[in-house]
């Protein structure tokens, strides 16, 4: 079962995943980070890099492969998911630019029609990241439906990287990011696979508010099921959740999770 950690605030959700990540980069400084976009992971960007800064840790030797990319956007398009990374991680912590990748770094806003370049880059991905050695942390937002990167329900649970066709209701909360304009919103992405996901060696997903309630609850106390994506996670060896009381307001098990990290022992960490 994935240790559940309920918090007070985002702030103290994202110093947990900071100092974790810290200390992995002091042991071991090429570590390999998988990075996400979206709101729910920007306050433990946001702490990582107070860390780095305060500590002066060397993070010259990182290396980072995010979740997804939309189809048909360039690199420069600010709403890239590779300019979000750029933006949110990499200028942030001072990484170099060169060792971060999105799945659609190869693309670079190709269009939908050049199937065998796009169905090829999803293999590829998957071969760059098992040559990096591994996703040492692989930091996870969820959707209100239970999706995880752009795997949406009914996503295989094996799944490796991977075009897919974005559902209608995610391009319109995307809109947002797109002058409210859905006609501008890509209808395709290639995004890591359910798969792929699972062999990182630590898997942290975030969720703050109580919208993300139900889907929290699936995802640790459901049944595991392509329906609700992230229930994957249950089947991981090393899964942390760390979610706000919003969020935690649907598990039945609350009183337990609380019990159980206000007795974790002072060398364990996340």
């Amino acid at each position: 079962m994935a240790e559940v950690i309920i918090v007070k605030t985002q702030e103290e959700a994202g110093e947990l995943y900071g100092r974790s990540v810290a200390d992995l980069i002091k042991a071991k400084p090429d570590a390999v980070l998988g990075l996400a976009t979206g709101s729910s992971p920007l306050a433990a960007y946001k702490a990582l890099a107070k860390i780095v800064k305060e500590e002066s840790i060397d993070v010259s030797g990182v290396r980072g492969f995010a979740l997804d990319e939309y189809i048909g956007l360039p690199l420069t398009h600010p709403e890239s998911y590779h300019a979000t990374i750029h933006r949110t991680v990499v200028e942030p912590l001072g990484l170099d630019p060169a060792k971060v990748h999105v799945p659609g770094d190869a693309l670079d806003g190709a269009p939908l029609e050049d199937g065998e370049r796009i169905a090829a880059a999803g293999p590829a991905y998957d071969a760059a990241i098992e040559a990096a050695g591994g996703i040492d942390v692989q930091i996870l937002g969820i959707g209100t439906d239970g999706h995880v990167g752009f795997n949406e329900p009914g996503s295989s649970l094996a799944s490796g990287t991977r075009v897919k066709t974005l559902t209608e209701q995610t391009r319109i909360d995307n809109a947002r990011f797109f002058d409210d304009d859905i006609n501008q919103v890509p209808t395709h992405c290639i995004t890591q696979g359910i798969g792929t996901i699972m062999k990182a060696r630590h898997l942290v997903l975030l969720a703050f508010g109580a919208g993300k309630a139900e889907a929290v609850a699936e995802t640790v106390e459901g049944g595991i099921s392509s329906f609700c994506p992230a229930s994957a996670l249950q089947l991981h060896p090393h899964a942390t959740i760390i979610v706000d009381e919003e969020a935690a307001g649907r598990l039945r098990n609350k009183d337990y999770y609380r019990y159980s990290f206000e007795h974790k022992p002072a060398w364990q960490a996340i």
